[in-house]
């Protein structure tokens, strides 16, 4: 691919990332196929474009593009993109094995706090992953393997509530106090997450360099490094101007730290000076002095570099260094390669500059610096002479006669003092003293005055001690939020875990001890809502879903439950009105076709019912609740085998749905075949065993085989749970009346009366029960009563009041 190809495919990547992240996937998926076109045998173009097919919808699509670099798991996002669509396509197996290929790419990664509003991650982590398979081990039917990877997932992020919910609805075993808590996986990405935003602060600080703060001490030293104002690189003319600018964005970002003397080698014998800067640090010293020998290098290694003055500090003194100040003269002139007229030109750009940044300095106290004329900006001496005349006026060290050059020194000097009209009643400036050969910083002496200066970077910056408390004070802080975090997902966690295990009243206690901001939430009543609907307690459960819709009018989420609801309660009308909102918000969602289903079923219109159910199934073929309701539909007309094909349908798509696993178990007692009935029921009350509903029907089960004690032993665990349920009081008295314990029977008839005052049957079983114990008078009484309550089953109680007298006589209605 050439030079332009590959530019071309750069730019492409980031403008498909650009419109994927403003969720404009037509844009995304069209440069996508520009990508694939200019370079179709990267996989990352097969990645995008894949992966934009799929924000599209278009599955198929998205599998021709991804399924030959992803199947063999050498890129990660392939790979990915190909389980996603194998989902999608109930290709469980070709998922799970792109993702088993390409472990090695995923495994033990983690991005924890590098999903923020300013950075994103199109390649997967090892929890996404995780999830993911666990999500296709469900769907292929291995739950095993399934929470293997649910839990492995939760261990890597607690907070993918997937994973968690996922392993409820399985059915697993949680310990949920032991859920949601600090892991080791967790807590090192968290310190390793805040440790990469503390080096990115520090290298932002260090690749912008901070200019200190003028005052009237250093108003003639201070440079502001801008593009247009570099002490490194002053300017001389537009053609200088376009590779100063080249080199202000590309040498802080490359060698900011060579350029700003954090990587400065290891000093030689001799000792150069120049300039300090405000950018300069040192592990050792206060003020870092840049040396020709790294000036030199950098020279060499970065191209763009600034140049430097070619004279030394010690010439500019007019002091003769030996030896030391030819090598130092000789290293400047190897260090350079620009001849010396060019070095006039540079001395002459940088007074000019000068002048043009203090016409714009001002003092510490806010005004104006006052500007000298423009003889005494070229006469005033640089910053590093000063200095070191001041160290070289405090030390008693002999020094060598000084050279020509010493006149111009002492004329600088005087120029200097008649100048710095502002700096009056203060000392001179300390810096620390540098033996040559020797990095260590000298103790100053006691006549030397404390440093007026602004602080250089490094004096500004904090000790590594105080950045690293600051580091574990963040780290601490973080710790605790994700804790708190974590806390309240425990607590929405438990809840949900009771509710998954069918303990109804434990549930509904631990959502409502939830904080009112999450007790308030949709998620949350819609839960409870769902208990309430599973206890039987249906007008709460409608108050719960009525706030839902108040709060959150566009809802379709759990609505298919509250159909069900109103359809028990039989309200035809707000039922009728439900489903009428959810077919103008949604149209092809399966919840409303269920509620639409549930109001046909209500006004006994079976087969436009069916068709609703039906629809529901198409639209989402594994939406368990409408297989389930259409097959009592089908039950109801008495089509057996389509109920039971209905039934079975609903129990693949979930496990766990005791409610078709009932289904099946009513389709077979109807079809007398008691055993497969009793087997279907026991399974659905294993899933949910506080359903008083499943107790009552293996009951009957029971008295259909022949077994009444264990009939009457399952009627009584229904009572235990709903101590309020007619149907298991009376199934549970008349078989103690079949077992002739006609008292224990009277006292469940006379609690089942004050139930059911209106129920003509309850009458009837306690004309019997009073035939029993010898009551003649109650008994005909009560038949009375039963007569008036149903007049249609008057041919039954005018012959059981005919057979008072015969004792043995024992014709008890099957209803």
């Amino acid at each position: 691919m050439s030079h332009n190809s590959t530019l071309a495919a750069t730019q492409l990547k980031q403008l498909i990332y650009y419109h994927l992240d403003n969720e404009s996937p037509d844009n995304a998926n069209f440069l996508a196929e520009r990508l694939n076109s200019i370079d179709p045998r990267n996989p990352d173009s097969s990645h995008l474009l894949a992966l934009t097919n799929y924000r599209l919808r278009r599955f198929k699509t998205a599998y021709d593009c991804c399924q030959k670099p992803g199947a063999n798991g050498r890129h990660l996002g392939c790979a990915y993109v190909l389980a996603l669509v194998c989902q999608e396509l109930g290709k469980h197996n070709e998922g799970i094995a792109a993702l088993e290929k390409a472990r090695s790419l995923w495994q033990g990664r983690s991005h924890w706090g590098k999903h923020t509003e300013s950075s994103t991650r199109h390649i997967p982590d090892a929890a996404a992953v995780n999830t993911l398979l666990g999500k296709l081990w469900r769907g292929h039917g291995d739950s095993r393997r399934a929470g293997d990877c649910y839990i492995e997932a939760h261990k890597s992020n607690p907070f993918t509530w997937e994973v968690f919910q996922g392993l409820c609805d399985m059915g697993a075993e949680i310990d949920v106090s032991s859920s949601f808590r600090m892991t080791t996986e967790l807590a090192s990405s968290i310190s390793s997450a805040s440790a990469s935003i503390s080096n990115q602060e520090t290298v932002k600080d260090e690749l912008i360099p901070i200019a200190p703060v003028p005052n009237a001490s250093n108003m003639n030293s201070v440079h502001a490094l801008t593009p247009t104002n570099d002490p490194f690189n002053p300017v001389k003319n537009g053609a200088d101007l376009v590779a100063q600018a080249q080199s202000n964005f590309l040498l802080p970002r490359i060698k900011s730290k060579g350029i700003f003397g954090n990587n400065i080698s290891k000093p030689t014998s001799q000792s150069s000076w120049d300039t300090p800067t405000a950018n300069g640090t040192s592990g050792d010293e206060d003020v870092e002095m840049g040396e020709l020998q790294q000036e030199a290098a950098s020279a060499e290694e970065v191209p763009a570099a600034p140049t430097r003055r070619s004279r030394t500090a010690l010439q500019r003194l007019g002091l003769d260094a030996g030896k030391d100040s030819q090598k130092a003269r000789a290293a400047t002139i190897r260090g350079q390669t620009k001849p010396s007229s060019e070095s006039v030109d540079t001395d002459d750009a940088t007074n000019a500059a000068q002048n043009r940044r203090l016409q714009h300095k001002r003092t510490i106290s806010g005004h104006s610096a006052q500007i000298p004329d423009a003889e005494t900006i070229t006469s005033a001496p640089r910053r590093s002479n000063r200095l070191f005349s001041q160290i070289t006026g405090s030390k008693t060290i002999s020094r060598a006669p000084a050279d020509s050059n010493s006149l111009t020194a002492a004329k600088r000097d005087e120029a200097k003092k008649a100048k710095a009209t502002g700096t009056k009643g203060r000392g001179p400036a300390q810096v620390g003293r540098v033996v040559s050969g020797n990095r260590k910083v000298m103790p100053p002496s006691t006549t030397e005055v404390k440093d007026t200066r602004a602080p250089s970077r490094t004096s500004t910056a904090p000790p590594v001690p105080l950045q690293k408390q600051a580091l574990e004070a963040t780290l601490a802080v973080e710790m605790a939020s994700t804790e708190s975090l974590l806390a309240t997902f425990r607590s929405l966690g438990a809840a949900y875990y009771l509710l998954s295990r069918y303990q109804i009243s434990s549930a509904v206690d631990a959502f409502k001890a939830l904080p009112l901001a999450h007790r308030e939430s949709p998620w949350v009543l819609a839960q409870l809502g769902k208990a309430y609907y599973e206890a039987s307690e249906y007008s709460s459960a409608e108050v719960c879903f009525a706030k839902i819709l108040k709060i959150q009018p566009t809802r379709t989420e759990d609505m298919e439950v509250y159909s069900t609801v109103l359809w028990q309660l039989k309200k035809p009308v707000q039922l009728a009105f439900l489903a009428h909102n959810l077919r103008d918000l949604a149209f092809n969602s399966p919840q409303t076709w269920c509620a639409v289903g549930n109001a046909f079923s209500l006004s006994r219109e079976h087969e436009q019912a069916i068709a609703c159910f039906k629809r529901a199934t198409q639209v989402d073929s594994g939406f368990s609740y409408a297989w389930t309701l259409m097959g009592h539909e089908l039950l109801t007309n008495e089509e057996f085998d389509a109920a039971l094909a209905s039934f079975r349908k609903g129990v693949g798509s979930e496990r766990r749905g005791f409610g078709a696993w009932y289904g099946l178990g009513k389709c077979y007692e109807r079809m007398g075949k008691w055993e497969e009935a009793q087997r279907h029921y026991r399974i659905a009350f294993g899933i949910n065993p506080s359903n008083p509903v499943l107790a009552v029907c293996i009951g009957v089960i029971m008295e259909k085989l022949g077994h009444p004690k264990a009939a009457l032993t399952q009627y009584s665990h229904a009572l235990s749970l709903a101590p309020n349920s007619a149907l298991a009081r009376f199934k549970k008295a008349r078989v103690l009346m079949g077992l002739k314990h006609y008292a224990d029977a009277l006292v469940e008839l006379e609690v089942l009366k004050n139930l059911a005052p209106e129920e003509a049957n309850v009458f009837f079983l306690l004309g019997k029960c009073f035939k029993g114990l010898g009551r003649r008078a109650d008994s005909v009484r009560t038949f009375t009563t039963a007569l008036n309550l149903d007049a249609k089953a008057s041919q039954y109680i005018k012959e059981a009041m005919e057979a008072l007298d015969d004792s043995d006589e024992d014709d008890m209605d099957d209803d």
